[in-house]
């Protein structure tokens, strides 16, 4: 598995904004960021959200990211889009629901799909929230400390 990007947001444009128009918060794409065991990201609107969180951390692949673009003649959207916190490559993030798995020395467990919501229509295109049924990402908890790095491209 290869770290492309990681991204932090302090607030949330979505939660909390049902009926309502999303929020303008952006995801910072940042070079690392300090995973803490049971807790999450360091700056991310998420970290310490509640105790045994299954979301302390999301992944979304580039692959179901480039497929999608084509899918749907989308090239002016960007992975941050989908608020997923980690993008990666070369991993079927399906396959590590319920299971723990390493990434650059820090452990994880895969706990469920981070499923896509309707906001994705808004977020990237009409349509979004269904293409992306059955690989929206992976949620996960964070099982030990350490600092995520993204890798060079």
């Amino acid at each position: 598995m290869r770290v492309l990007h990681i991204y932090i947001s302090p607030k949330h444009v979505f939660v909390g904004h049902h009926g309502k128009p999303a929020g303008t918060e952006p995801m910072l794409d940042v070079p690392e960021v300090e995973c803490v065991a049971g807790q999450g990201l360091q700056g991310d609107r998420y970290f310490g959200h509640r105790e045994n969180y299954k979301g302390q951390i999301t992944f979304f692949s580039q692959e179901v990211y480039d497929q999608l673009c084509e899918q749907m003649g989308v090239h002016d959207r960007d992975t941050s889009v989908f608020r997923r916190n980690v993008i990666v490559s070369d991993v079927d993030l399906n396959a590590l629901i319920g299971k723990e798995f390493e990434v650059q020395g820090i452990t994880f467990k895969g706990t469920e799909e981070a499923k896509p919501c309707y906001w994705m229509n808004q977020a990237f295109a009409e349509g979004a929230e269904k293409a992306l049924m059955g690989n929206g990402g992976l949620r996960a908890r964070i099982l030990t400390d350490g600092v995520l790095r993204r890798e060079a491209q």
